[in-house]
């Protein structure tokens, strides 16, 4: 009953749940500062691990690989070009909004926040930055869905699902690991954890633009699978990887990252 409801929706309706749900997810994990105090670091660092390995299956497996194919199966340009073209956007555009937006790292001092300099609390400099790497994640899955409406055979309901799904699954430990070093900069659980959820609001929004971008333009769909990949990729390799390698659990992190990876591929090649 409720696929039926599902799968008759606008493409647009149908990101903006997914999108609400992998923002639910986040706010799940989130409220976990209402339970623990602290988080040890190797705990940490496996999830930002968990959530690389995610990021980079879902970028060729969800979005690379069918941009490639609908290039093929639509377009008389070289297969290659508009993957490359829009993988190299992405991450320009992250690479511009990294150097605009205010934002600090987890386990970094303030005088290391990055973006245009600004007098922002050190709490709101921390949420920010999650805040940016949740953007490709909403831009991904509203893509992914906002593709459903040209009927390619390189995009499946059930393969936009299932990236909604993992993306939701690595918000989960995201939320965890935004609220609870919150908690421990002296903010209130209550403030932690609205801070935590609301780095995940962002995801909704980015999904509906995503989804009513491709659907408006359909040209550019194999640009834009390409481009949430790009962004992912950036996301992945400037921030994560390197925030799980601080504190040098190096093995804790890559056996995270490889889970991440193996679930993120068994779940789109499973239901895409």
């Amino acid at each position: 009953m409720i696929w039926e409801w599902f799968k008759d929706l606008s493409p647009v309706f149908q990101a903006f749940i997914a999108t609400l749900f992998t923002w639910f997810l986040t706010a799940l994990g989130a409220a976990m500062v209402f339970f623990f105090k602290e988080i040890k670091r190797p705990v940490l660092d496996a999830m930002l691990g968990f959530a690389a390995g995610v990021m980079i299956a879902a970028s060729f497996w969800s979005l690379l690989a069918p941009a490639i194919e609908m290039t093929q199966e639509v377009s008389s340009l070289p297969v290659w070009l508009p993957a490359l073209i829009g993988f190299l956007a992405g991450g320009a555009f992250l690479w511009i909004a990294d150097r605009i937006l205010p934002h600090l790292h987890l386990g970094l001092p303030m005088n290391e926040a990055e973006g245009i300099p600004t007098n922002w609390k050190r709490s709101v400099l921390l949420v920010l930055a999650i805040t940016l790497h949740n953007i490709p994640e909403g831009l991904a899955v509203g893509v992914a869905f906002g593709a459903l409406a040209i009927n390619l055979p390189a995009v499946t309901l059930a393969g936009a699902i299932g990236l909604a799904v993992g993306i939701g699954i690595q918000n989960f430990p995201e939320g965890v690991a935004v609220s609870i070093p919150l908690r421990r900069e002296k903010l209130s659980r209550a403030k932690s954890f609205w801070y935590g959820q609301l780095s995940g609001v962002v995801e909704p929004i980015a999904g509906v633009i995503g989804a009513a971008a491709v659907i408006l333009m359909r040209p550019i769909l194999p640009y834009a699978l390409a481009f949430a990949a790009g962004a992912m990729i950036y996301v992945v390799v400037e921030e994560l990887i390197p925030e799980a390698q601080q504190d040098r659990n190096t093995d804790v992190a890559t056996i995270g990252a490889m889970i991440g990876f193996a679930v993120m591929m068994t779940l789109d090649v499973a239901l895409g």
